[in-house]
């Protein structure tokens, strides 16, 4: 058995499966190394957790409050226990993580029914969110209180802040609260083309889950309070959920690293570019349709299921919707004009079998 520190895995291997598979940025790296030295207070009370607040203030105003945590779950439920009471239900689309990918976590963890609704685009829509919205008295019926979209969403489209902005003035009408899970929020701003707080707490978003992973932390993400009057305990509730880190200063300087200045929009950029090229490509193979408007880093796409199985076997990437033969395609902070060729080189080629 090895028992040096040799790397076991050979890391010139590429992939288009996850943006999850991506290491972490050195300048992150190099952050983490930082913050190692001494001893710092724990469970939050550190350096980095105090000068974070201000550094998340420069993106979200003065009101904003970061809580950092380990992961996209533990922030999208965390989150949503602190908008709701015990008999609260959210209203999200039928493919919005916190519904598909997330092993039930909303419902055992925090206790709440999810409302979901079809979207073909992945987007909701004032119409489509009053599908659900509605027996706010009738105690047959878990209450809607809180409407969760996806920025960008799990499709890969990009809500622009009109859109976020017309979902937070109706949901807000009906007394329920806005909660946008950010997983890639830098990728979405990127597309957009403006700062975050364009369609967050400009537009009415309560709750942020900042999404860090995907986009080069080596672990943790972060709620952010937008409207302080829309949670509770919010402190009670991610120790509660086991979210609170006790070496807080290690997710925090990791959010720092990349908000501090814009290694967060370098990286969201440069994924959303690969994503572009390969896209361009993919159009120029006959026989492969892409499915959803190519916003962000993500491609869908759909081609002969024994054509994917073969590409697999020479480069990562996931089935979205098997039966149909609808795949995706996935881009990081760290694929090459090199990888997307590659990629598009075997997939003409195992086409053309």
């Amino acid at each position: 058995m090895r028992t040096d520190a040799r790397a076991h895995h050979d890391p010139a291997v590429r992939g288009f499966a996850s943006d999850n598979y991506a290491g972490a940025h050195p300048e992150v790296l190099a952050a983490i190394a930082l913050a190692n030295g001494g001893h710092q207070i724990a469970y939050g009370e550190d350096d980095y957790t105090e000068h974070l607040q201000r550094v998340m203030h420069s993106h979200f105003g003065a009101s904003a409050e970061a809580f950092p945590v380990f992961n996209g779950t533990g922030a999208n439920v965390t989150a949503l226990q602190a908008l709701t009471d015990r008999w609260g239900a959210v209203v999200c689309a039928e493919s919005a993580h916190i519904n598909v990918d997330e092993g039930g976590a909303p419902e055992r963890m925090a206790g709440l029914k999810l409302l979901t609704v079809a979207a073909p685009d992945g987007k909701l829509t004032p119409e489509l969110i009053d599908r659900q919205a509605w027996g706010w008295e009738d105690e047959h019926r878990a209450m809607p209180q809180v409407v969760s979209i996806t920025q960008n969403t799990e499709l890969g489209t990009v809500y622009t802040p009109d859109e976020i902005k017309a979902i937070c003035d109706h949901a807000h009408e009906r007394g329920m609260k806005v909660h946008l899970d950010g997983a890639r929020i830098s990728n979405a701003a990127a597309s957009l083309n403006v700062p975050m707080r364009t369609f967050t707490n400009a537009v009415g978003v309560d709750v942020l889950s900042y999404g860090g992973t995907k986009n080069g932390m080596l672990f943790g993400e972060a709620i952010v309070v937008l409207n302080p009057d829309a949670v509770r305990q919010m402190k009670h509730i991610r120790k509660m959920s086991m979210q609170l880190a006790s070496k807080m200063r290690f997710v925090s300087v990791q959010l720092e690293a990349l908000l501090a200045k814009d290694l967060w929009l370098r990286n969201a950029r440069h994924a959303n570019a690969m994503a572009q090229r390969l896209a361009e490509g993919v159009r120029q193979v006959d026989g492969v349709e892409i499915l959803h408007e190519v916003q962000a880093n993500a491609v869908f796409a759909r081609l002969p299921h024994d054509v994917s199985e073969r590409l697999q076997k020479r480069y990562r990437f996931y089935f979205w919707d098997e039966a149909a033969g609808d795949v995706r395609w996935m881009c990081s902070f760290d694929t090459t004009e090199d990888d997307v060729d590659g990629f598009l080189m075997a997939l003409k080629e195992e086409m053309a079998r």
